[in-house]
Order: structure tokens, then sequence, then C-alpha cells
């Protein structure tokens, strides 16, 4: 017969795996249910920058480095080519205009001379035989006009004189036909002598007016030649600084070279270079501020470059009325450039925060101290020191404002 075996009690081993199964259900129901899900960054507080977010006055500028230049600069390009000869001023000088810096040699440009003066001085014989055949030609044409003249007036007065013996029947008809016959011939051969002497005249005058528009050609073009002579000599185009001088002993220059420049030191501008990010708020007679051993000096926009280079633009300001009287060319200064009038505004101070969130959200402090939060904001305007807050921040709440890199995806802060 079958025999009842009795159940073992208490606790067996797969019991074990149930048991551990129900807890680590309810640990994860307890997480979701009463758990924070929120990416945490723990730091010390002590390591991080913590602002005040204020409500005050937002002066509307940017604080620019610029350095002094001269209110103009000659640059000096060489008009003609040619070895160096002679060097009579150096970098850093003073110069009037007109005074020589440099000599060159260019022996084709003599040669060239040389050759157009030979030519200007063909030409001018060539002229001076032309002429003396017209006027040679010209006397002749007169004398011979002269005698047909007077030919002409003799025949004529033969002939009428026959014409009224023949009339009384005192001559023959054929003297009087023959005087007929030459006063005509002599007055046909005096109509060609006055034409050919008439179309001399012309040709003269037109010869010679060709001739001597050819020989002012030649002339203008030998004073070029000289004046390109003169162009050897490299002069100061105006009163200044010679700046730079980039031409030694020896050296040969070609037309067109830059050698250097001329700094006009009358006056000066200061050249600044700023952010592209303000390139749409910075505009021409905008106001400035230069300060300088405890003094202010008003600064005017007078000059915005378009282009943008490595994620900067340049501008030129002038002095509105005095100047540093120690300026020189090439001193370092901080500009105050005002770009717009100023205003109550909610001020968040500056900080390495922005490079990280570009203004778009920042860590807020809860009020006590342990924690900081995530946020988004938005911002406006900018200066040296504050950023204009639009959104997302109240006065009297503090922020951190020290480089994000290290939080990662972090949307909560813990401070110890």
């Amino acid at each position: 017969m079958d025999i009842q075996l009795e159940k073992k009690k208490g606790l067996r081993p797969k019991h074990y795996g149930y048991i551990a199964l129900g807890l680590l259900i309810l640990f994860a129901g307890y997480q979701l249910a009463f758990g924070n899900s929120v990416s945490t960054f723990r730091t010390e507080k002590d390591k991080l920058s913590i602002a005040d977010v204020t409500q005050g006055k937002f002066d509307d500028y940017i604080t620019i480095n610029g350095n002094v230049a001269p209110i103009t600069t000659i640059f000096m390009d060489a008009y003609e080519g040619g070895r160096v000869m002679e060097k009579l001023i150096e970098e850093g000088a003073t110069v009037k205009q007109g005074d020589i810096i440099l000599k060159l040699e260019n022996i084709n440009l003599y040669e060239q001379i040389m050759t157009s003066e030979s030519n200007l001085a063909i030409k001018q014989n060539d002229l001076r035989s032309t002429k003396l055949t017209f006027d040679s030609r010209q006397v002749e044409g007169r004398r011979s006009l002269a005698t047909a003249s007077t030919d002409l007036q003799r025949l004529k007065r033969n002939f009428e004189q026959n014409q009224a013996l023949y009339n009384e029947e005192l001559i023959s008809q054929e003297e009087y036909l023959t005087s007929k016959e030459n006063y005509e011939l002599s007055q046909k051969q005096y109509n060609i002598v006055k034409l050919q002497t008439e179309q001399d005249d012309e040709l003269r005058k037109t010869s010679l007016t060709g001739l001597d528009a050819d020989l002012n050609r030649m002339r203008k073009t030998l004073s070029m030649v000289y004046q390109r002579l003169d162009h050897l000599n490299v002069r100061a185009p105006a009163d200044g600084q010679l700046g730079f001088l980039d031409a030694e002993i020896g050296q040969n220059i070609v037309p067109g070279q830059r050698i250097g420049q001329i700094n006009v030191l009358t006056d000066y501008k200061i050249k600044a270079s700023i952010d592209e990010h303000y390139i749409d708020r910075v505009i021409r007679d905008l106001t400035a501020v230069l300060e300088r051993n405890n003094s202010e000096y008003g600064l005017r926009l007078r000059k915005v470059y378009p282009e943008v280079r490595n994620g900067k633009f340049e501008v030129d300001l002038v002095f509105t009325k005095e100047k540093p009287e120690t300026i020189r060319t090439g001193q370092s200064y901080n500009i105050k450039l005002q770009l717009g009038e100023s205003s109550e505004a909610l001020l968040l101070p500056k900080g390495s925060f922005f490079q990280s969130t570009g203004g778009q959200w920042i860590f807020v402090v809860g009020p006590d101290g342990g924690e900081a939060i995530k946020r988004s904001i938005r911002i406006g305007k900018q200066n040296s020191r504050y950023y204009e807050v639009l959104e997302g921040l109240e006065a009297g709440e503090k922020v951190i404002t020290s480089n994000y890199d290290s939080f990662g995806e972090a949307e909560r802060i813990v401070l110890k």
C-alpha cells in the first residue's frame, strides 16, 4: 500500500529566487513613484561663481580695444622701375612734400630718351627742309604769276588797239586775229599760273600744319620721357613721417611696386576690432569715450569696414575735440563705444556660462543654496559687465555664472 509523504515546512531554494524578484520589482516601483529621475551633478560650492540677478540701469555700450594710427596713410608706389642708387632718408624720419627719398637708375630709359631726342632732331630738320622747299616754290610761283599778269595786260592792250584799227580798216584781218589769239592764250596761261599758285599755297599750309602737329607730338612725347626720368627720383607725396621703406641700395624696383608709406601726423585715429555679434548695431557717428590718466576724451565712429575676418570687423574712430598729449602711433587704448541709450533692466553679471549655453538657459540656485536647477532664459543686449535679461529670471535670484562644460547633460546641480 502507498505511503503518504508529509510536506516539508519552511523555505525552499526556489523560494529565494521568487523573493529576490519581488524585492526588485518593489524597488523599481518605489523609484518610479517616489524617486527623482532628473540627471544630477554634484560639486563643491566654493569651486563655482555665483552671482545675484539685480534690477538696475543698463548702459548700452561695449568695451573695445583699439590702436592709435595716423589719420591718413599715403602709400608710395614706384612710378618707374630701376635699380636703387641712393637712399637719402631712413624710416621714421620727418619729410616734406617733394623731398627725394630714393634715387633710381634705369639704363633702358636713358637710351629711350636719347632715341627720342634723335628722332625729334630729325623731325625738326625735315620740317626746316620742307619749309625751305615750299618757300622757294612760293617765290617762284608768285614770280610766274606776276609775269603772266604783265603779259596778259600787254597783250590785252595790243588786242584792244588792233581791234580799233581793224574796225577802221587800218590793219589787216590776219594781224587783228593774231593779236586776239595771243591775248586769249595769255589769259589762259595766267589762269593756270594763278590756279597753280593757289594750290601750292594750300598744300604748303596743310603740309606745314601736319608737320608742326607731328613735331609738337614728338616734343610732348619727349617731355613725358623727361617726366619719367624725373620719376626715378622717388619723392615724398606729402608732409609727414616716413612709416616704412622697403628698398635697399642695389635692389631692383619694378613699376607699381609698393616701396613705402607716409604717415600724415596732423591728427590721429583709433583702429579697433569688434565682435561680429554687434555688426548690425555698429553704425557711423556713434559716440565713444577713451579714458586716460583720469581724463575722458570723446570719439566719433567715422568708418565701419564691412569685411568680417576671424569673427571680427574693424572700425575707425576719430577724436571729436581734445586728444591725449602723449599720444603716439601704435599705442593701445580701451574704449567704451555707446550703442544706445541707458535704460532700466534686469541685470545678469557676465560669465563664462554664456559660451556653454549661448544665453538660452542657466542654473538657478535654490533658496536654501543646496542645489541649482536648469532654467530657460532669454537675454537681450549686453555690455562689458552685464547681460540684459528679458525672460526667465527675477531680481534677487542667484545663478551660477562659471563655465558649464564639466556639468555634461545634468539638469540639477547639488552643491556641497
